[in-house]
């Protein structure tokens, strides 16, 4: 498994966040891979709260919560950070944790795209789409969440309290 460090700067209404946001790629087979195996792993390291669907195909974030998104079928094209930010392909496999606050949207997908969403325990999500209006209650909500020990993939500590030290 390969961990991809992506850092996406504050673009308003969009906050984002100083954490970068980790690619995993290749956590499971691609042949190999199942919605219970995400569910398990991610519950396994204390990320117990899930749901299983795709990725919206608009801009949005939440400013309440960390999602750790393991991708079990297809693939996508994800673009991160709001309208300007970096694009990605992800598989069946892969994973991506977004820290609060990251933008993130479905630009496009295969027919047979689904991922499993998970949250630390005891998160309380919301579902914003960047409203100007909201930016700075948003942007002071997302960066105050506190950052876990565990990360949902790897089991290990996060590397975002490594680098928050």
């Amino acid at each position: 498994m390969q961990v991809e460090e992506i850092s996406i700067p504050a673009h308003p209404p969009f906050p984002n966040s100083a954490c970068p946001v980790l690619l995993y790629k290749g956590v499971f087979g691609k042949n190999e891979v199942s919605a219970e195996l995400f569910e398990e792993l991610f519950a396994s390291n204390n990320w117990p709260q899930q749901w299983r669907n795709g990725v919206y195909s608009f801009h949005h974030f939440h400013s309440t919560a960390h999602e750790v998104l393991g991708f079990y079928a297809g693939e996508a094209q994800l673009q991160l950070g709001g309208p300007s930010g970096p694009k990605l392909m992800v598989q069946a496999g892969d994973a991506v944790l977004l820290p609060a606050g990251t933008g993130h949207f479905n630009i496009r997908q295969s027919r047979d795209f689904y991922c499993v969403g998970a949250y630390v325990a005891g998160s309380t999500v919301d579902l914003l789409r960047g409203e100007e209006a909201e930016y700075a209650a948003a942007a002071e909500r997302a960066a105050s969440v506190p950052i876990k020990e565990t990360d949902p993939v790897t089991g290990k500590r996060l590397i975002w309290k490594e680098q928050a030290q």
